[in-house]
């Protein structure tokens, strides 16, 4: 965070742990500036209270009020007395890794902006992570890993941005899956070549998968292993052996029990209507 005022003052930081990094900053009574950056970050007042003004608008702040300003956000206001705040950076590769472990898009992943809230949660991060500073983070790396994502986790969870909620795959990408997955029923197909075929992550491939076609990729695969069975029964110019196996099934047992599942019938009835016709 960039603050500019008066006789500003920061105390030395923190070593910085999952792109999460405390600084301490205080300002002297004046213009306070925030410049554009690249990581999200968080203002929490830790000082006595302050008046000022932004605009037209008068403000006090009092310990613990938060301000969430997203990466990219500028402002500038006028503070009457002087300030002491805790900032906290967070990179977006932390609010990424957080998002992929809610089931989020991490490409989408973004904070609407917020002033003079109070989040109780919060505050008891970052309490925590600045005691653990002046302690000299005698609890190593794990702890404030920990509390890092945590704190991310929170506030996707609070303040996402609208655009970051979750979507299913873009056209381009579903057509390029279900393509690849029926030039491809015959092999042993794997979650991680169908996510590197969409260009996402394994994870976010199985959440977004199902948000577009409904099912799980793996549902997706038995049926379309199904329906193809199905439709090589109907020719009726191969055994079921050799049915199952072109359908990608294991063996025809295993093709027999999916296709009761999905279909409610077997490959023989599906065989003996091919020869009734």
């Amino acid at each position: 965070m960039q603050a500019t005022g008066r006789q500003e003052q920061a105390a030395s930081a923190p070593r910085p742990h999952l792109g999460l990094r405390l600084d301490v900053r205080t300002t002297a009574p004046g213009v306070v500036a925030i410049e554009p950056a690249l990581d999200h970050r968080l203002k929490i007042h830790a000082g006595s209270p302050v008046r000022g003004f932004c605009g037209r608008s008068r403000f006090v702040y009092t310990r613990g009020d938060v301000d969430v300003l997203p990466a990219g956000f500028s402002d500038a206001w006028h503070e009457d007395d002087a300030s002491t705040s805790l900032v906290l950076q967070l990179s977006p590769s932390l609010l990424r890794r957080a998002a992929a472990d809610m089931g989020l898009d991490p490409d989408r992943a973004g904070l609407e902006l917020q002033h003079q809230i109070r989040d109780p949660q919060i505050e008891h991060i970052a309490w925590a992570l600045d005691a653990e500073r002046r302690a000299g983070h005698p609890s190593g790396v794990l702890y404030t890993e920990s509390l890092g994502i945590a704190l991310a986790v929170h506030l996707l969870g609070r303040f996402r941005a609208s655009s970051s909620l979750p979507r299913g795959l873009s056209k381009p990408q579903l057509g390029r899956v279900t393509a690849y997955i029926e030039e491809h029923l015959d092999q042993d197909l794997s979650l991680d070549r169908l996510a590197g075929v969409a260009e996402v992550s394994t994870s976010h491939l199985k959440t977004l998968f199902k948000r577009s076609t409904g099912l799980p990729v793996h549902e997706y695969v038995i049926q379309r292993r199904v329906e193809r069975a199905k439709a090589l029964l109907l020719r009726g110019d191969r055994p079921a052996s050799q049915v199952a196996l072109e359908a990608g099934f294991a063996h025809q047992s295993h093709m027999a029990r999916c296709m009761r599942r999905v279909l409610g019938v077997t490959p023989a009835s599906v065989a003996r209507s091919a020869r009734a016709r």
